[in-house]
């Protein structure tokens, strides 16, 4: 539900705000752990209603946290920033350019991270089916791969609509760093004379 007194961001500010929770979720587990959690935080509603007492889902297990060191994160932010401009892209104020200008720009952004993404990874589908196909999900599925949403009540086999496919890396192929690389040089500056 918006708040009417804030507006809700442009298409193109939610970019800005995904591509920036992607790489701050790459180099900051704690980030990561606090966004994981987003969807199970209690969501405003217009008129509360009193569903019915269903069984709980069980609580899910605790999670070991690792280090997450931030060079290939680094390296992969660097990547999109030659190819595709991505942080020029993020860091400038959009709001005096038109929308076909930014709609010309995100196209060059979107071109740049796609062969990025070709170069770098192999990406497949975590789910075979086509999405808005019925699906079960039996007990013991991997909950790291499959998120339920919607009303989540009970226990495993769960039946549903499968409103996302999901991705998964397959293949990662980044280039290996000099010992002396600084990864926090995610572009040089260029002085031209």
């Amino acid at each position: 539900m918006n708040n009417s007194s804030q507006p809700l961001p442009s298409f193109f500010s939610r970019i800005s705000i995904a591509i920036g929770a992607f790489f701050r979720a790459l180099s900051d587990a704690e980030y990561a752990a606090r966004l994981h959690g987003i969807d199970d935080a209690p969501q405003p509603t217009a008129a509360p209603v009193a569903p019915p007492a269903p069984a709980p889902a069980p609580a899910p297990a605790p999670v070991t946290l690792r280090v997450a060191t931030p060079d290939a994160a680094l390296q992969l932010l660097s990547l999109f920033q030659r190819e595709a401009r991505l942080i020029d892209f993020t860091q400038e104020n959009l709001s005096a350019y038109s929308d076909a200008d930014i709609g010309a720009a995100a196209r060059v952004v979107h071109e740049g991270c796609a062969k990025v993404l070709k170069e770098h990874f192999t990406i497949a589908p975590v789910r075979s089916e086509a999405e808005g196909s019925r699906i079960e999900l039996p007990e013991g599925f991997d909950a790291a791969a499959v998120r339920l949403t919607g009303n989540v009540v009970g226990k495993a086999p769960f039946r549903g609509t499968l409103s996302h496919r999901g991705w998964r890396s397959t293949d990662v192929r980044l280039p290996k760093l000099a010992e002396a690389h600084d990864a926090a040089i995610l572009a040089p500056a260029e002085v031209e004379l």
